[in-house]
């Protein structure tokens, strides 16, 4: 799997999201990404599927160290002494003993950002995760972020897809070498009927999805589509034998739009 290096840590490019994925159909999802050859797989506490996560990575028969494990530290876990109990929690759902990235879900003004990130910072120093970022994070926040946090920060994990343009969350997060993460990378399926996606798909004998996330990876951005069948598992891999042309690429960010975001929540920060 192909990965990308962002402050020391390589996240494989393409990753399975795990959003709204539960009980065994959760479980053999997972343990069937693993074995067609996914090596990165995203939860969250939200999600109320860490254990099922877990189930499925042990099922798949490949070492734990041959795999990248994100998890979401909820809002209301941000306190230093709430978010350490709460990340033991998770790592006791997921029966390990560590993940390779834990994550802020979203922004919560109602705790200082320092505390927070001095907090997640100690998680790293503590190994019980290999390394920290942050999620729905806006350009004023991951500046401030960056300027705070005691350790390297290695992504923001945003919505990102054709539709919606994160030119400058982009360019905030290459600034002090983080990646940017893509989820609703084919904007909640949204994609597959759209013209110019399915126009350049008809060239690559691709999908408009693939064309999708392929358009995402020649960025260096890092792409979770959800799925919850298996038979999208294997068409979502199904991108690097193939690269769109520049105008290609300039065609597909002019589809952007003002009302491109599809995930946006009362609690959200004040978009870029």
């Amino acid at each position: 799997m192909h990965t990308i290096d962002a402050n020391g840590a390589r996240i494989p490019v393409l990753g399975l999201g795990t959003w709204e994925l539960r009980g065994r159909a959760c479980t053999r999802l997972v343990e069937q990404a693993i074995k067609l050859g996914y090596r990165h797989i995203d939860t969250a506490q939200i999600y109320e599927n860490e254990r099922e996560v877990g189930d499925g990575v042990r099922s798949s028969g490949i070492r734990r160290d041959d795999m990248f494990i994100t998890t979401k530290i909820w809002t209301t876990h941000f306190a230093p002494l709430d978010l350490e109990r709460s990340l033991k929690e998770s790592l006791a759902r997921l029966r390990m003993s560590a993940v390779d990235l834990t994550l802020l879900h979203w922004p919560n003004p109602h705790v200082p950002l320092a505390e927070t990130l001095g907090a997640l910072a100690r998680m790293r120093e503590l190994g019980l995760t290999r390394h920290i970022g942050v999620s729905n994070f806006t350009v004023a926040l991951i500046e401030e972020a960056v300027a705070v946090c005691p350790a390297p920060l290695v992504c923001d994990q945003v919505e990102y897809h054709p539709f919606l343009s994160q030119a400058k969350v982009l360019d905030a997060c290459r600034r002090p070498g983080m990646a940017l993460v893509a989820y609703s990378p084919i904007a909640k399926g949204k994609v597959k009927n759209e013209n110019v996606l399915t126009r350049i798909g008809w060239k690559y004998r691709k999908t408009a999805a693939q064309i999708c996330l392929r358009w995402l990876l020649q960025q260096n951005v890092v792409a979770i589509p959800r799925t919850s069948r298996v038979e999208r598992l294997s068409e979502n891999l199904a991108i690097f034998d193939f690269a769109l042309s520049g105008a290609e690429m300039d065609e597909i960010f002019a589809m952007a739009s003002p009302r491109g975001r599809l995930t946006n929540f009362a609690f959200a920060p004040e978009w870029d």
